[in-house]
């Protein structure tokens, strides 16, 4: 009898996973790993959780940006793979930067990466993100800026090249709302973009990763609005993902999206904790795991996230696998 439905549970370990269905149909996944940057590449989804990683790229054993490496971003740009990751001095945040590596070919499990630069972001910072929209190129990326309360907002800037930032460092959105100060830092990270409906969707992740109550938020926009202007963009009250206790799910976000195989499905990758922090003690270098589930739409166009399921929850297979 042939598979007709899955565990949720791509990847036992993978924190911040990042997902992306490129131009032949297959997969590609990457997570946080600290000290160097891998690849999954599959066919199909789901094969992500059967396939092994493969290592691309090591930083030098000592210098600035060769710690801590975190939430690695694979792009296809004008032609061109890249991937934006962030990296420090093994130092405090005032030294986190987003760096950007460029492939020397077409096949990014196979050719040579190579280290482009670190993008010249106004503030440190990290989860940069690439989004080409109508034309132009923007970068979005979770700053420590200047607000009351210590932690990171989301700020944006033009580009004039996949590694390089033109013109002033906007504000987006910062953590304003009690929602967006649990774990006791005020935090809007990990962007990452819905393109739908007429609407430009930015997701993000709220409060602190160490909380149960790990979230993420949305700000939205129309899809002929102006990207850095602040005030085009409109922001939702209140999360739009949170923690499931009865399913035994909590902190879910860092999150990415893809699409099934046939193109008539959308699929959320998100990381979670599988236990409560008041249940065990918990620390950065604990395990967090990558999962994945549909997503639907409202009837007004709004993306619909449901709630997260647990590990062991049987989802039926994407459409087209």
């Amino acid at each position: 009898m042939e598979q007709q439905s899955f565990s949720n549970l791509i990847l036992e370990n993978g924190a911040d996973p990042w997902i992306i269905q490129h131009k032949d149909g297959s997969y590609y996944m990457s997570v946080t790993l600290g000290d160097r940057i891998a690849l999954w590449h599959s066919r199909t989804l789901i094969g992500l959780a059967e396939v092994k990683p493969k290592t691309i790229w090591i930083p030098e054993s000592s210098g600035p940006y060769s710690y801590n490496l975190w939430a690695p971003e694979l792009h296809y740009i004008n032609d061109s793979w890249y991937i934006y990751y962030t990296a420090n001095d093994g130092g405090g945040d005032d030294t986190r930067r987003v760096c950007v590596l460029q492939l020397s070919g077409n096949d990014p499990m196979n050719d040579e990466w190579l280290f482009k630069g670190v993008v010249n972001t106004d503030f440190p910072g990290l989860d940069g993100t690439v989004f080409q929209h109508q034309g132009e190129l923007y970068f979005f990326y979770s700053g420590y800026g200047y607000f009351p309360d210590y932690g990171s907002a989301i700020y944006a800037a033009r580009m004039s090249n996949p590694w390089t930032l033109t013109g002033p460092n906007v504000l987006i959105t910062s953590p304003t709302e009690p929602w967006e100060k649990r774990g006791g830092m005020a935090i809007n990270e990990g962007p990452v973009f819905l393109h739908r409906n007429g609407w430009v969707f930015l997701v993000f992740s709220a409060s602190a990763t160490w909380s149960d109550d790990y979230c993420l938020g949305m700000t939205m926009i129309a899809e002929d609005g102006d990207l850095m202007d602040p005030e085009a963009w409109i922001k939702h009250d209140g999360p739009v993902f949170v923690k499931n206790p009865e399913l035994g799910v909590f902190a879910p976000g860092h999150n990415s999206f893809t699409i099934s195989i046939d193109g008539s499905e959308d699929w959320i990758v998100y990381h979670a904790y599988s236990y409560s922090e008041t249940e065990q003690q918990r620390s950065e270098g604990m395990p967090r795991s990558t999962r994945i589930q549909r997503f639907g739409w409202t009837e007004d166009g709004m993306p619909d996230f449901s709630v997260p399921l647990a590990t062991d929850k049987s989802v039926s297979l994407l459409s087209g696998e």
